[in-house]
Parts: structure tokens; sequence; C-alpha cells
């Protein structure tokens, strides 16, 4: 488990090994509190972070939309990583 800003996100998925904790830590802000799912993904050495959420169906930031992003916008075959909030502390 993972606590940023008093929100408790669990690792899901990991991608050759793209999760580094103090990186995401540092690249995190409150901008994506209202995400419930993050992709992180290492593009030239830089990490970037996407959110995602599971409510509004016809959003573009939809989750269901996760293999597009990392299809279309990721460097092919890259180093990710999905985070999904589990609670508030």
């Amino acid at each position: 488990m993972i606590v940023i800003h008093n929100k408790v996100f669990e690792l899901i998925k990991e991608h050759r090994n793209g999760f580094n904790e103090q990186l995401f830590r540092e690249k995190y802000t409150k901008a994506l509190d209202k995400y419930d799912v993050i992709v992180g993904d290492m593009s030239s050495n830089i990490l970037r972070l996407k959110g995602f959420t599971s409510k509004k169906h016809d959003s573009p930031s939809y989750v269901k939309k996760i293999p597009d992003y990392l299809n279309e916008s990721c460097n092919y075959n890259c180093p990710y990583f999905i985070v999904k909030k589990v609670k508030n502390k």
C-alpha cells in the first residue's frame, strides 16, 4: 500500500519493473486526487502520470481506455504501472 496526501493506493499491475515508489511520490500532485486509477509510464527516463476514472463511462479517461492509452501514447514496451485508489486514510 502507498499513502500519498491521505489517499491509499494499491499497485495492481507492473510491467518491466516500472514502479518506483519514490518517483511516484515526487511526481504525484493533488490534481490526480479526483481519479480512481493512475497509470505511470516511463518515457525518456521521465515518469508520466495519467489519471483514469471508473465512474464516467463516456469519459475519455474511463478505465477501460487504459489499453488504448498504453498503445497509443506510450513508447512500445515501456515500463509502466497501474495503481488503484483503495480508500482515504
